[in-house]
């Protein structure tokens, strides 16, 4: 049983197109999907820098642009799909609650959105790697701060002020190790409220399909049976935590057996290695890991 997954900010790196606009099929995807976003997407995911492509503006497009674009030269039909995050967009796009266009359209003004609510008051993530979930979700909820992503295998990611953050790496769980993350704001937390009400008025005029592919919430994992209720909980998911530990244990409950992480891969995966032992993974990094990813059906 496969499971097609989408990762979310800060899994792009420079260049990561790159490789993959050798492949006409893709690049006039990124071509023509640069027109609904705005942007010119071959451009940033070839010679900008990490700068560039860190502003959420640039970066939550350029992810679902390349996530879908890898999804369809990759050929394969999943048992189940599921987005981390801006990824809920590529996976809504999957499993046929979006069109390609409408789920471009709104990550452009999610990312905006969510880009000028960061701007607001200065805030930031890091993950916690390791220690007793139960005493880091006290000690993140003792500064103020939001789980804003439970991953499971061990990381959890808190959001909050720079005071609030700095408070906490000065008094950090016993036996965690913190690793401030490269994001322009907390997301999934308080401080994205602006950008929900921005997103739920540019969902407004869409209506989406019900999903053809079993489809998988961030909220808390379930398997969503609308394509209304899935919309509602992308918008919703903006300022509120990420359960891609939920996400999993369904994998799991399921019987996934394999997992396809869509470009730029390897988070997911990642997580995946440690929270699902016994699922085969691959990540898609580069063309060359298409057969791969095929294979991986075999």
């Amino acid at each position: 049983m496969l499971v097609i997954a989408a990762p979310g900010q800060g899994a792009q790196t420079p260049g990561f197109l790159s490789p993959w606009l050798e492949i006409p099929e893709f690049r006039d995807r990124i071509s023509a999907w640069s027109e609904i976003v705005g942007l010119d997407l071959i451009a940033y995911g070839t010679t900008a820098d990490a700068d560039e492509i860190r502003d959420t503006a640039v970066a939550q497009p350029l992810l679902v642009a390349a996530a879908l674009a890898a999804f369809d030269v990759l050929g394969v039909t999943p048992d189940l799909v599921a987005g981390h995050s801006v990824g809920e967009l590529a996976a809504a796009a999957i499993a046929g609650v979006l069109t390609r266009e409408e789920a471009l359209g709104l990550v452009r003004e999610r990312g905006q959105a969510m880009a000028k609510a960061a701007a607001v008051t200065e805030t930031g993530m890091l993950a916690v790697l390791g220690g007793a979930e139960d005493e880091v979700l006290a000690a993140i909820a003792g500064q103020g701060l939001t789980p804003a992503n439970i991953n499971g295998a061990g990381q959890i990611v808190a959001g909050g002020t720079l005071e609030q953050l700095e408070a906490f790496k000065a008094d950090p769980p016993a036996k965690a190790r913190l690793i401030p993350l490269s994001v322009a704001g907390a997301f999934h937390t308080v401080h994205m409220a602006p950008a929900v009400d921005h997103l739920r008025q540019a969902a407004d005029g869409i209506t989406p399909g019900d999903p053809t592919v079993r489809l998988l919430s961030n909220a808390d994992g379930a398997l969503v049976a609308t394509g209304s209720d899935f919309v509602d909980r992308l918008v919703k998911q903006v300022a509120n935590p990420v359960r891609w530990d939920a996400c999993m244990a369904t994998m799991a409950a399921e019987g996934v057996t394999a997992m396809i992480e869509l470009l730029p891969g390897g988070t997911l995966t990642g997580l995946a290695r440690r929270g699902l032992p016994g699922v085969k993974t691959v990540a898609l990094k580069t063309p060359d890991n298409l057969d791969a990813a095929r294979e991986v059906l075999k």
